[in-house]
């Protein structure tokens, strides 16, 4: 049975809203409606005639509600198979009436949730019914069609305005996979609930929101974005976000918000690492001293603030290339200076990042870890050497250390008075990353000599020190717990460098 003219639907649904035109459309079709409850008062408002579901069953609707469509006679017309002899024969024996159209929402369980609600009332939300109907109607898609959402009505809509109520089995199908879609979601929710803080694990994630991007990491890969973006970002301007964009946007508003928002914080992104980071005393100058610290690579780079984007600030900014200026807000002013560029994009940041797990594809199968939500501050600082930090010295270790917990291993970072002087990033060796920091440093004109220096792990030889004693630098923050951790702190008191110890390492691949 190819193409099926609905004549019997069953409606029961937990949201009303933008019914009203498919009521109207069955009831001119002359579709015989089944439905129960608060969706039946609704429909007979609209003036279309019901059948109760009730009246169907001879049963009424018990304990509480729990227990309304859960009938043979609602799933044995769902169910049975209009071309099998066998089937029909029982349907005209127990008189069970063919149902061709299911529409069937489901209670919302993750919004009660959501919502602080009690355990009963978020037990209540465990829809059954209407799982059930969803299921049973997407299974037997060949004679059936399931609408399981309201945001499949003017689909629905479509189908009966321009085919008279006809549908095809591909119709059918591509609702009965929307079905399975939403109920495997609500499932995942569900389990996601009832395991919480339970010996269970099991790595469910469901994500019904997407938008196909430009390409994936180069052009020749296929990129998806799943999840609901927008609640975190308006985009103002620009062109559409790319996969790498992405990449790079979740890496800069992870570093930013290591900052308070009494700041004023700005960090330049490429490839997720920070090529420049600082505090300063306006917008203006923040981004001024973060742009100084690697003035070539920041072309094309991913910008963040947050703080509002002045129109003072604007105007530095618009001297550089840049694909994405993130900030909690801009000036009108601002926004006319930088919306010239056309494909410039920028992006009003919403809200922090709640998410507490990180998840990736790894060979056959997938790792997760908890997010790294530990930021290192002066009181987990542990004194390793005789010399203490100064009360400056300690702005300077805690924020180096801010920025070497978001860049590549191995890392280091050197930096001085809330500005990123320089860092090596994604090294072999951690010799390497120094040595290429410094390098970086004396490049953009930079005095080592008071700066301050961060490692994103343990120091297993002294060589790192020992380097950083010959360009000046006068203090040291790692994590410690190297068996040779004494052969640093050896070297730092015999030079008179102050170097204190965090306990927590910061490897980032």
């Amino acid at each position: 049975m190819s193409q099926v003219k609905i004549k019997s639907a069953l409606i029961s649904v937990f949201y009303k809203d933008h019914l009203e035109p498919i009521v109207e459309l069955l009831k001119s079709q002359g579709v015989t409606i089944y439905s129960t409850g608060g969706t039946q008062k609704f429909i007979e408002e609209q003036g279309a005639e019901v059948v109760a579901v009730e009246d169907l069953t001879s049963y009424p609707s018990i304990f509480g509600g729990r227990v309304k469509t859960l009938h043979p006679k609602v799933f044995g017309g769902i169910l049975h198979r209009r071309d099998n002899d066998s089937d029909q024969a029982q349907a005209s024996e127990f008189d069970i009436p063919a149902i061709d159209l299911v529409i069937v929402d489901l209670y919302p369980f993750e919004q009660t949730v959501a919502s602080g609600a009690s355990e009963q009332d978020i037990i209540e939300k465990i829809d059954i019914g209407g799982i059930s109907l969803i299921r049973a109607a997407a299974k037997n898609f060949k004679d059936v069609l399931v609408v399981s959402s309201r945001e499949q009505y003017e689909a629905l809509e479509g189908l009966l305005r321009e085919n008279g109520g006809v549908t095809t089995v591909e119709d059918r199908k591509k609702f009965a996979a929307e079905s399975f879609d939403i109920s495997s979601h609500y499932d995942t929710a569900i389990f996601s609930y009832m395991a919480e803080g339970q010996s269970i694990d099991r790595f469910k994630v469901s994500e019904r929101q997407s938008r196909k991007l430009r390409y994936g990491e180069n052009p020749h890969q296929e990129g998806y974005f799943y999840g609901p973006l927008d609640d975190l970002f308006d985009q103002l301007h620009g062109k559409e976000m790319s996969y790498n964009n992405l990449v790079d946007i979740d890496a800069a508003v992870s570093l930013i918000e290591e900052f308070s928002e009494a700041e004023n914080a700005f960090a330049i992104l490429k490839h997720t690492n920070a090529c420049g980071v600082a505090i300063g005393e306006t917008v203006k100058d923040a981004y001024l001293r973060a742009f100084a610290a690697d003035t070539v690579s920041a072309f094309g780079g991913v910008l963040v603030c947050n703080q509002t984007i002045t129109a003072e600030a604007s105007e530095e900014l618009n001297k550089l290339f840049f694909e994405v200026l993130i900030a909690p807000g801009f000036e009108e002013e601002a926004l006319e200076i930088l919306k010239v560029k056309k494909n410039r994009i920028l992006l009003v940041k919403k809200q922090n990042l709640t998410t507490k797990k990180q998840f990736k594809s790894l060979l056959n199968g997938v790792i997760e870890q908890d997010r790294d939500l530990v930021s290192d501050a002066s009181a987990d600082f542990s004194l390793a050497t005789r010399k203490a930090t100064s009360a400056e010295q300690d702005k300077a270790l805690v924020f180096a250390s801010k920025v070497a917990k978001h860049t590549k291993s191995n890392t280091i970072v050197l930096a001085r008075d809330g500005q990123l002087l320089a860092s090596g990033v994604g090294q072999t060796s951690r010799v390497d990353a120094l040595r290429q920091a410094i390098e970086k440093a004396k490049n953009f004109g930079f005095d080592l000599n008071g700066a301050v220096m961060a490692s994103d792990a343990f120091f297993p030889f002294p060589d790192c020190v020992e380097i950083a004693k010959g360009e000046g630098i006068e203090a040291v923050i790692q994590p410690g717990g190297s068996i040779k951790d004494q052969l640093s702190i050896d070297f730092c008191d015999e030079n008179d460098m102050a170097m204190v110890f965090t306990g927590t390492r910061h490897f980032k691949h």
